[in-house]
C-alpha cells in the first residue's frame, strides 16, 4: 500500500512505527531562576562527533526547550530498560518549577561542566552547551510546531561498569530503551549485537 500524509489512509499514522526504535533523550536543565526540568523526547539523535553534538525536537516551546535556552545548558541522561517507568513519570505535564525528579523518585547528581545535573540512577549522561533552536517551518511556509535544539558535547559520564577493559562502552549491558510508534517501546538486547566493517574507504575510523 502507499500511505499519504495529507489523506491519511490507514487509521493510525504508521510514521514513528517506521522511524523506530528511536533513542529516547532524557533532558534536565535549568532556567535562568535556576528552577530544574526533566523531560524524555523520542526525537533525539547524535547529529555529529567531530565535534560531538546531539539535538532533540520539542512540539511546542517546552519548558525542556525554554530552560536549556535561558541556561544555555543542557544535560541527557541515558533511559535504560530498568529505569522506564522513572523515564515515563517524567512525562507528566507538571507545573513550571514543579520537580519531575522528585514526582519520579530520582536523584539529581552533579555533572562536571554544566549547571544542570544528571540522573544519578542513569548509567550514562551528556552533558552539552546548547547551540541553536531551529523552527522546524513545513513546506509552503507557517508556523512551526515542532523547535529542534542542538546542543554540543562538553562532557560524558558513563557509569564505570559499562566500560570494558579495552576502553568501549557496552551499550547492550545498559539495556537501552527507546520508542516505536503508538505505546511501543523496545529495549536492546546485548545477545543480538554483531560487529560490521564498512568497505574499503566507506569511512571507518579508528575513533569509532
Amino acid at each position: 500500500m502507499h500511505y499519504d500524509p495529507e489523506t491519511r489512509t490507514l487509521p493510525h499514522n504508521p510514521f514513528k512505527a517506521l522511524v523506530a526504535p528511536r533513542p529516547i533523550g532524557w533532558i534536565s536543565a535549568l532556567d535562568a531562576q535556576g528552577r530544574l526540568n526533566l523531560s524524555p523526547y523520542s526525537f533525539f539523535n547524535g547529529v555529529a562527533d567531530n565535534p560531538e553534538m546531539v539535538m532533540f525536537s520539542s512540539l511546542g516551546r517546552k519548558d525542556a526547550l525554554a530552560f536549556a535556552e535561558e541556561g544555555g545548558e543542557f544535560v541527557c541522561s541515558f533511559a535504560s530498560l530498568d529505569l522506564k517507568d522513572a523515564m515515563n513519570a517524567t512525562s507528566a505535564p507538571l507545573p513550571r518549577g514543579e520537580s519531575e525528579f522528585a514526582v519520579a523518585g530520582l536523584t539529581p547528581a552533579p555533572s562536571r561542566k554544566v549547571r544542570p545535573p544528571r540522573v544519578a540512577e542513569s548509567p550514562a549522561a551528556i552533558e552539552c552547551r546548547w547551540l541553536q533552536t531551529i523552527p522546524l517551518v513545513p513546506l509552503g511556509g507557517g508556523e512551526a510546531t515542532y523547535f529542534m535544539v542542538v546542543g554540543q558535547v562538553v562532557s560524558i559520564y558513563i557509569d564505570d561498569r559499562f566500560v570494558t577493559p579495552e576502553g568501549r562502552v557496552d551499550t547492550g549491558a545498559m539495556r537501552p530503551l527507546m520508542r516505536g510508534g503508538y505505546f511501543d517501546y523496545f529495549a536492546v538486547d546485548a545477545q543480538a549485537r554483531f560487529e560490521m566493517r564498512r568497505p574499503a574507504g566507506g569511512g571507518d575510523t579508528p575513533r569509532g
